[in-house]
C-alpha cells in the first residue's frame, strides 16, 4: 500500500480526530466504562478501513492478495500513532490527567 494523499495529514486531520473523540468521550458514563468505548472505536475504524480498502480494488480475490500488506500498512500505522501519543501522555501526565503540582509532590 503507497503511501499516498488520503494517508497524509491535512489541515483538517486533527478536527476530524477530535470529532471522534469527543464522540467517544461521549458515551463514557457512570456505566460504560472507557475501555468499552475505546472498543467500539477500534471497531469503527477497522471496519471503516476495511471498506476504504476495498474501495481501492476491483474484486474481492484482489483483495485477498493484498491482505498481509493492507493489515501490516495499517496496523503499522497505528502503532507509530499510539506510540506518539503514549510518549505525549507519559511525559505530560499531570498536565492530560489533571493532576497539581501539590498533588504530584505529595505522591
Amino acid at each position: 500500500m503507497s503511501n499516498t494523499q488520503e494517508n497524509q495529514v491535512d489541515e483538517k486531520f486533527y478536527e476530524r480526530a477530535d470529532a471522534h473523540i469527543a464522540l467517544a468521550n461521549g458515551h463514557v458514563n457512570a456505566q460504560i466504562h472507557p475501555g468499552l468505548a475505546s472498543n467500539s472505536l477500534m471497531f469503527a475504524a477497522s471496519r471503516f478501513n476495511a471498506w476504504v480498502t476495498a474501495a481501492g480494488f476491483k474484486s474481492g480475490e484482489d483483495m485477498k492478495k493484498e491482505k498481509k500488506e493492507v493489515l501490516d500498512f495499517f496496523t503499522n500505522q497505528y502503532r507509530l500513532m499510539l506510540e506518539e501519543n503514549f510518549d505525549n501522555y507519559a511525559e505530560n501526565y499531570d498536565h492530560f490527567m489533571g493532576v497539581s503540582k501539590e498533588m504530584a509532590e505529595k505522591a
